[in-house]
């Protein structure tokens, strides 16, 4: 791959407006676990993270019996609820759509299971841009975001330099795995949506319009 690189997304936030609906099932399971948090709580603690991670932290916060259950209830009722609900983040599919025609290598490092992705994905007709040789899972790493293995290991199997790959993301824990791994960041930041830790050297989208203009070829030709 040349200069132009590849441009690594986020799937949760960034290409599916998953992120409500998560916190709203995420809200229900902790409370069934007895810990009643305020959404920015949840938000703080728990976006970004892997399933495993999270149970790791819940189980920290409470020792209730049914911890161990959780990564298994929450994404059964969370696919539940992506089945009926489930929308791309509004824009998005006119970003991809311009990003195939210049011929831009895309991906997707989330931190969602490899099922979770692909039918995030094919729910909100994405799914065509995104083969599955370019998505990739926390599943396929030992150390889930903010450790940067995952972007490491998908710049790895899409041939492309970590130094040439730009990552857009949309939380804490991503943002710093991408930085700690080298690659330009773009944080895709919403109005409405809830606050993140933006990295030094981070560009700031505030709408996926933006998107288009920051992933410009030639901008990272020039930055490389």
């Amino acid at each position: 791959m040349g200069p132009a690189g590849a441009v690594i997304f986020d799937c949760d936030g960034v290409l599916v407006d998953s992120e409500p609906l998560a916190l709203e099932v995420m809200a229900g399971e902790l409370a069934a676990l007895g810990l009643h948090l305020e959404n920015a709580e949840i938000h703080r603690r728990f976006t970004g993270r892997s399933l495993a991670d999270c149970q790791r932290i819940i189980g920290q916060l409470t020792p209730h019996p049914d911890v161990e259950g959780f990564a298994s209830r929450f994404e059964t009722r969370l696919g539940a609820v992506f089945e009926a609900r489930l929308q791309p983040v509004d824009g998005i599919g006119d970003v991809l759509t311009a990003l195939a025609a210049a011929n831009r290598l895309v991906a997707v490092a989330s931190s969602g299971s490899q099922a979770k992705i692909r039918r995030s994905l094919q729910l909100t007709g994405l799914g065509a841009f995104f083969p599955s040789s370019r998505v990739f899972s926390a599943e396929d790493v030992s150390e889930g975001k903010p450790a940067p293995d995952l972007f490491l290991h998908a710049a790895g199997l899409i041939g492309v330099p970590p130094a040439h790959c730009t990552v857009v993301e949309d939380s804490t824990p991503g943002l710093m795995a991408a930085t700690a791994a080298g690659m330009r960041v773009v944080a895709l930041v919403r109005p409405g949506t809830l606050p993140v830790e933006v990295p030094p050297g981070a560009e700031v989208a505030t709408d996926t319009r933006m998107l288009p203009r920051l992933l410009r070829a030639d901008r990272v030709e020039n930055e490389a």
